[in-house]
């Protein structure tokens, strides 16, 4: 039975060009997630696992769109019962990998599950997340996260989709460039910046919680240098990602692997489903839920005070002072 769905799932999404093979069933994948979990959420009027399903959501389109070629290739030879191949073994010739799929796909995994956990933890800790206040009681607007929550997860990973909808063998035709190298870094950097700047922030609340200090806004570490070090520390990673991508999605063997002639159009469509991600994510956060939530709840406790008008003033808002 398992079976006979798989080959009717890969039936109906087996379109004729590879990056569409790929990128709407791991689309479809994340709205049917996301939907899974919202209805019963929406029902009980509780925000308790939308982070964390977000994060799974992620971890599954992920996932999902790596093994996707392979389990077509399987199918196409009638060995669809195969067992798939092992991601301990990406770099071998019968894995179905190339390298920079693994190391995209595993960057989205170890910020998945990070972000998840960090995140989750401080819903249960919090007993609320008050982002939801005016939300879990309309249906309708509650509704509306969950979706909002499925769109983000498919525009964020617009371009691992793309590289992982890529024959391996094309990707093997393209050589190691500076692009790799250098989207690598910016998401190790990325990463790296989150993590600390949250765990700053949670050494900080449980120092205040166990009264070791009584101030009310942080104003140490990175949190002196920018204002919102987290939300940088992500926008890094997700433009590292694009960077990657972008950079061997241009290069003709990958453009003919994915079915595009290798000319300016195909060109200018895969720059525009790597960097959606970055642009989407900034956008997020500067614009809509990150910074403008921040700043109205931080500005409605504490825009009397002189130190946080002060702090507020000298701090950059996003790029960190480095002096």
């Amino acid at each position: 039975m398992a079976s006979g769905m798989l080959h009717k799932f890969l039936h109906l999404t087996n379109f004729r060009n590879p990056f569409l093979r790929t990128v709407v069933p791991s689309v479809a994948a994340a709205f049917a997630l996301q939907t899974a979990v919202a209805i019963p959420s929406i029902a009980a009027q509780s925000e308790r696992f939308y982070d964390v399903s977000g994060s799974a959501t992620f971890l599954t389109v992920t996932l999902l769109s790596l093994y996707l070629p392979g389990l077509r290739t399987r199918a196409a030879a009638s060995l669809a019962g195969a067992p798939l191949a092992s991601l301990s073994s990406p770099f071998t010739a019968t894995a179905g990998f190339h390298w920079r799929q693994v190391a995209l796909s595993a960057a989205v995994v170890f910020w998945s599950v990070r972000l998840g956990t960090y995140l989750f933890r401080r819903v249960l800790h919090q007993g609320h997340d008050s982002r939801f206040d005016t939300l879990r009681g309309s249906p309708g607007k509650f509704a509306g996260a969950w979706f909002g929550q499925a769109t983000w997860v498919s525009l964020c990973l617009a371009p691992v989709l793309a590289v992982n909808a890529v024959p391996p063998a094309a990707l093997a035709a393209v050589p190691l460039r500076v692009t790799d190298v250098l989207g690598l870094a910016l998401f190790a950097g990325g990463f790296a910046l989150e993590i600390v700047a949250d765990r700053q922030k949670g050494e900080w609340l449980r120092r205040r919680k166990e009264k070791l200090h009584d101030e009310p806004f942080m104003t140490e570490g990175l949190w002196s240098r920018s204002q919102y070090p987290n939300y940088l520390g992500e926008c890094t990673l997700w433009t590292g990602i694009a960077t990657t991508a972008a950079g061997v999605l241009v290069a003709r063997p990958v453009q003919v692997g994915l079915g595009f002639s290798g000319g300016l159009l195909g060109k200018l469509l895969v720059l525009a489903a790597s960097f959606v991600s970055p642009a989407f994510i900034t956008s997020l956060l500067l614009k809509v839920t990150g910074v403008p939530l921040s700043e109205k709840k931080y500005d409605a406790k504490y825009g009397h005070r002189k130190d946080y008008q002060e702090w507020k003033r000298n701090t950059p808002k996003f790029f960190p002072k480095l002096y």
